[in-house]
């Protein structure tokens, strides 16, 4: 079985990202792993640099595989915005609530057909022996009008999944990690990690 750190302290995520994995991956916070003294400042301008800096910065504290990932809201309307601002789009400390009441106020007047949007998520393999690799995995939808339902986190609540006609904060958490643009992304590591070993 495959061991491989995740490059946050966060349990909830590094058990969402195992149970996407499935079998035959085993997925540990930096914290279980020794690493959890360590913060990093998220500064890049893409979800890749951010990725790939806490996947290497961990790698390189632990000598060990790493992954790492960095994931947003880009709207087409407010030209990919809040992209890698997502998580404090309202200001450092915003809740849930207060980045949602500022993405709606931003669109209010623009029809839903205009309200293109899509989830983002980068993956970053970082390994001690070679060079960092990064998947990306997108989930299309649209931004609703107003939020409806209460699963999930984050934007799920307004984000409009047109094939099952509701929001993710609707969708069940298994049919959401399935369609979900994190899915996608551990997908193609996954498919990646697959070929690597065939070629041994």
């Amino acid at each position: 079985m495959k061991t491989f750190v995740l490059a946050s302290k966060n349990e909830h995520k590094a058990k969402e990202i195992q149970e996407i994995l499935g079998a035959g991956f085993r997925v540990i916070t930096q914290t279980e792993a020794g690493a959890g003294d360590i913060d990093i400042i998220e500064d890049g301008d893409t979800f890749e640099a951010n990725a790939v800096k806490k996947a290497e910065i961990i790698m390189r504290a632990l000598n060990r595989p790493v992954i790492a990932d960095d994931s947003g809201l880009c709207v087409d309307y407010l030209g990919g915005s809040p992209g890698v601002y997502t998580a404090r789009y309202a200001g450092e400390n915003a809740t849930d609530q207060e980045n949602i009441d500022k993405l709606l106020g931003a669109l209010d007047g623009v029809p839903f057909s205009e309200r293109t949007a899509r989830f983002v998520c980068v993956i970053a393999l970082a390994l001690p022996e070679g060079k960092t690799k990064t998947f990306r995995g997108e989930c299309n939808g649209f931004i609703n009008l107003c939020p409806n339902g209460d699963g999930g986190f984050g934007y799920d609540p307004i984000f409009y999944v047109e094939s099952f006609g509701m929001t993710m904060g609707r969708l069940e958490p298994h049919i959401k990690n399935s369609i979900s643009h994190r899915h996608a992304a551990l997908s193609k590591l996954v498919e990646y990690l697959r070929k690597e070993e065939m070629q041994r």
